[in-house]
């Protein structure tokens, strides 16, 4: 009998203790909390005072030298500094997809004027607009161009052109640039070089027969 009634006071000590615990969502003492500065975090709007800044403000400037996420690094170039311009290049290459968007962006921002053919014959000269043509990039002047100076051009703008800086970033240029200099490559310019590097399939199979013949030697 004893352990019966054992039994039945421990049963309900264990319901009462597990009903402690669900109070509905209406507990107003839950006890000692460990690190309450964590738990409750004391949040600031982002103008308002901050006691935990020596300025006093909550919204904080970015670390000095700080890049935006997808943002590349900015480049060294100075406004007139044209010597910098002529050596000026990127070690980037595109993919297929990347020099279709570099010919979309020429499109939208640069066939405007140098036309879609890059010929200079762009709408706003055909139309009159102007009085000088803007630069053929077919022409030997710029076939040959250095892609620095190209590059300056579109952040700092050149003659009659201005700055494309606000509306291309760093990478944006350069795929413009490299979209330019292929068709350029297919009229008597340089050689492409902005493309993606892969191996010739003979290299590869060459490359592959070699590797097989290293395995088969070493395991004799």
């Amino acid at each position: 009998m004893n352990k019966i009634k054992s039994i039945v006071v421990a049963g309900l000590g264990l319901t009462l203790g597990l009903a402690s615990c669900d109070s509905g969502n209406m507990r107003r003492t839950p006890g000692h909390v460990y690190a309450p500065d964590m738990t409750y975090s004391r949040a600031y709007e982002s103008y308002t005072s901050n006691p935990n800044f020596s300025d006093g403000l909550t919204n904080r400037a970015p670390v000095t030298g700080a890049i935006a996420r997808d943002h590349a690094m900015p480049d060294h170039l100075n406004e007139g500094d044209t010597i910098a311009y002529k050596s000026y290049t990127t070690a980037a290459r595109f993919n297929a997809d990347e020099l279709k968007e570099g010919g979309r962006l020429f499109n939208i921002y640069c066939a405007i004027c140098h036309g879609p053919n890059m010929d200079g014959n762009g709408p706003l000269y055909s139309s009159g607009k102007f009085a000088a043509m803007p630069a053929n990039f077919k022409d030997a002047k710029y076939l040959h161009m250095p892609v620095g100076q190209m590059y300056a051009g579109i952040k700092y703008g050149k003659n009659m052109m201005g700055s494309y800086a606000s509306q291309l970033d760093t990478k944006q240029r350069w795929m413009v640039i490299a979209y330019i200099k292929k068709m350029q490559s297919e009229n008597g310019g340089d050689a492409f070089v902005f493309g993606e590097a892969t191996a010739k399939p003979d290299t590869a199979a060459k490359a592959t027969a070699v590797t097989e013949e290293k395995k088969v030697a070493a395991n004799k």
